[in-house]
């Protein structure tokens, strides 16, 4: 695999603007991050961990100059659903099945890399991604809410057990709490709206963190944070027994297609805009590698953050350089700053989360689908439900069936047109004919615009033999197939095809092609489907060869 030099497109004249936004990372990174940590039960330096030796890996191996990679909220969701009925949440054999699933991940992404198996998370359609995602942060923000309140629920849950458990929980909600996590917000959203470029993530932290400080709110009820240990990260690794490496595999795989799909979107969707080369299956290695060390030093799966992405492009960053200063700058606050984090209150790192998650619930997807496509609305929806009240991995195995049936559905009914002819030599062949007539008298040309296979092939044949005997006029005597749109044939589409061989047969129509591929010939022979019928290379020496054909062939 070639790999191309570091930090590639940092110069001396950008350098500064890219620590500039390295510092702004820093300062987004650390109070997300220790949200996530919670979101999947883990300790604050689970999050905290993920941004030192995983970052750095990543940034060193991965094609990408702009995305950044972390734990986000839709994966620790899934850590949080998948690890909670395997252990219990805080324990510290909740936190090893973590580590081990990060593991599996990272093998998981390095084979898709060497196999070059990206393409299967092109299953993922925007509809089934959004449902999945939504249906998890949905599951989030019933937790969120709690914290936000001061009502206590176990986050390891159902979503219907944590939803009863906030719903009896109200009276028990804090006062301060609640003041906490509306200012909170109101100050997030807000100040977005007014000055994006400022972290007010971290403003919210500190100015809650201060209040608590002065006014001894964790003496009223207030959770915070408490004391997070300081230190750097320490080489591990997970001590499990095989069994439960196995039990662990459904969710890693889920966790690798999302960031698969969500990964590669977004490193494509970059290196399109900003003009430089992207190669997928590196950034694939990339996050194996990350995720592989996320595993082996305390942190949890790692996966593309979008927002972070977006934010950094905002702030005018082209290179991974300020994924390296976030990574530093961490690394310094575990060694030194540790005790600014313990006072921190739950209520605003819920309200942080809370804010961060609320796009992911794909509000605006949903009636985006629902006025382009009802049948695609209603697959994300399906996802949501499932991914909602019955967890992440049912959510992750109906996506991927409800795939296939989309998939399927489409590719069972493919256009089949006959064409039609204007008379003049010098247009091309392309046009659809009316239903009921023949594109010149006595013959007909048909164009099957998809592979012929099992999906189709029946409706291909039907459609053809409707084609033939619903003519008004003359007796249809030649069918010619416009093969150039058909790229395969497999075996179930080739005895159909000698099916509907048969049947010309039977009704005296001759069979001909046209502008068929040199692959698809070869094909065909393979499969004994060409004997001695002509091949045009276009539909317009096709006609000029068959129709005065067909006119002697009905003369008396």
């Amino acid at each position: 695999m070639t790999m191309a030099r570091p930090l590639s497109g940092l110069t001396r004249r950008n350098v500064m603007t890219e620590l500039l936004a390295g510092v702004t990372l820093l300062a987004i990174a650390i109070p997300l991050n220790i949200g996530y940590a919670q979101i999947a039960g883990l300790p604050a330096t689970a999050g905290l961990y993920a941004l030192i030796v995983p970052t750095v890996v990543y940034v060193l191996v991965v094609s990408s100059r702009q995305v950044v990679a972390s734990p986000d909220a839709a994966a620790a969701a899934l850590v949080a659903s998948s690890i909670g009925g395997l252990a219990a949440a805080g324990r510290a054999d909740y936190a090893t099945l973590a580590l081990a699933q990060a593991i599996i991940c990272g093998v998981m992404f390095v084979l898709l890399s060497v196999f070059k198996l990206g393409f299967l998370a092109n299953f993922l359609s925007k509809p089934i991604l959004v449902g999945f995602v939504g249906g998890l942060a949905f599951d989030i923000l019933i937790s969120q809410i709690a914290k936000m309140l001061g009502v206590s629920i176990d986050s390891g849950s159902e979503f219907v057990d944590k939803t009863i458990g906030l719903v009896t929980g109200l009276g028990t909600a804090n006062v301060w709490s609640l003041l906490i996590s509306v200012g909170s917000i109101v100050i997030l959203l807000v100040g977005r709206r007014w000055l994006p470029a400022v972290p007010w993530a971290l403003v919210v932290l500190i100015v809650s963190t201060i209040l608590v400080m002065v006014v001894h709110l964790d003496e009223f009820g207030v959770a915070v944070l408490g004391a997070v240990p300081a230190g750097p990260p320490v080489f591990t690794w997970p001590i499990i027994d095989w069994t439960l490496w196995l039990a662990l595999i459904p969710s890693a795989i889920a966790l690798t297609l999302v960031t698969t799909a969500e990964g590669l979107l977004v490193s494509r969707s970059y290196s399109e805009r900003r003009r430089y080369p992207f190669r997928a299956n590196r950034d694939l290695f990339a996050f194996g590698v990350a995720n592989i060390a996320a595993g082996a030093q305390g942190s949890f799966a790692v996966g593309a953050s979008t927002s972070r992405t977006a934010a950094m492009d905002q702030a005018g960053s082209r290179t991974q350089l300020p994924s390296l200063v976030l990574a530093v700058g961490t690394l310094l606050l575990l060694l030194f700053g540790t005790a600014l984090l313990a006072d921190i209150p739950s209520p605003a790192i819920g309200a942080v989360v809370a804010v961060a998650i609320i796009p992911l619930l794909g509000i605006r997807d949903f009636i985006e689908l629902w006025k382009k496509d009802r049948f695609e609305c209603a697959v994300g929806a399906t996802c949501f439900l499932v991914t909602l009240f019955f967890g992440a991995i049912p959510g992750i195995v109906v996506a991927f069936v409800l795939a296939l049936i989309n998939l399927a559905k489409r590719a069972a009914n493919p256009a089949i047109d006959v064409l039609q002819s204007d008379g003049d030599p010098g247009e091309s062949l392309l046009e659809e004919a009316p239903a009921g007539t023949t594109t010149a008298p006595g013959v007909v040309v048909i164009r099957l615009a998809a592979p012929l296979f099992f999906a189709n092939a029946s409706v291909f044949t039907a459609a053809v033999q409707s084609a033939i005997t619903s003519v008004d006029g003359p007796p249809v005597r030649h069918l010619v197939l416009d093969m150039e749109a058909v790229t395969d044939i497999d075996v179930t589409g080739a005895e159909s095809f000698e099916t509907l061989q048969h049947w010309l047969i039977d009704n005296d129509v001759a069979l001909a092609f046209s502008r068929m591929r040199p692959a698809v010939r070869s094909r065909l022979a393979e499969l004994g489907l060409l004997d001695r019928q002509p091949i045009f290379d276009t539909n317009r020496t096709a006609l000029a060869a068959l129709v005065e054909a067909a006119g002697r062939e009905d003369q008396p």
